[in-house]
């Protein structure tokens, strides 16, 4: 995983699943972030014990599971994620899906993951 910045200074992080960027992270209680999941490639399943997720795709089809449900979802669609529902990001397609997280709660740091699945060796112990 490489974290660096952006061309306008935001914060970037590649992943094996493709990247996201944060767009706004300067109030207590929410923090913004545009990811992108690569064709063939999906998220984590997991959860987070202090934020809640909701998530507006942009480009793409993605499939979405949330506590076990699977909702397929296209441009201009959204859903809510609560605090403790597991959830992932699957991209079956050919292009890449693009989403923007709004996420809100009391913490927003990448340590509030607990990985109940992963196709890269990461899961939470």
């Amino acid at each position: 995983m490489t974290e660096t910045t952006d061309d306008k200074g935001r914060e970037y992080s590649e992943r094996p699943w493709g990247s996201y960027t944060v767009l706004d992270d300067e109030m207590f209680d929410h923090k913004v972030k545009r990811i992108v999941v690569t064709p063939g490639k999906r998220l984590s399943y997991q959860f987070h014990a202090k934020r809640a997720e909701h998530w507006f795709i942009v480009a793409g089809q993605a499939t979405v599971i949330v506590d076990g449900v699977e909702h397929d979802l296209g441009p201009g669609a959204s859903i809510d994620i609560a605090i403790g529902q597991a959830h992932r990001c699957e991209n079956y397609g050919t292009v890449p899906v693009v989403f923007i997280e709004v996420q809100h709660g009391t913490y927003f740091g990448e340590d509030d993951i607990v990985r109940l699945e992963d196709d890269f060796g990461r899961v939470t112990t």
